[in-house]
């Protein structure tokens, strides 16, 4: 009977962690998260969902003869705030599946 105690208090510390990773991962997605390119003329607001939320672009980076640069800086701003999601993320999340190799 000595091993059941073991197990439920296991399961408890198990269920726990379950409740704290849930609470981490809503904080996470709830978060907005921001890149930028062109020193800041380009920037893509995230959030911790891995969606775009805002678009902001400064006039002088508007050049009808230059779609390619503004689209390519696009781009880079996008890929930057989903960067930082990922490092959150995994800053994050990675407390808890420390040793256990498993996917977020």
């Amino acid at each position: 009977m000595r091993g059941m105690g073991n197990m439920q208090g296991m399961m408890k510390k198990m269920q726990k962690m379950q409740k704290e990773m849930m609470e981490a991962q809503e904080a996470l997605n709830a978060e907005q998260f921001e890149g930028a390119a062109g020193g800041g003329m380009v920037k893509v607001s995230v959030t911790g969902q891995r969606e775009i939320v805002e678009v902001n672009l400064d006039p002088s980076v508007v050049d009808p003869d230059d779609i390619e640069m503004l689209q390519d800086l696009i781009v880079v701003a996008a890929n930057e705030a989903l960067k930082k999601v990922d490092e959150k993320t995994n800053a994050t999340m990675g407390k808890f599946t420390q040793g256990m190799n498993l996917p977020f």
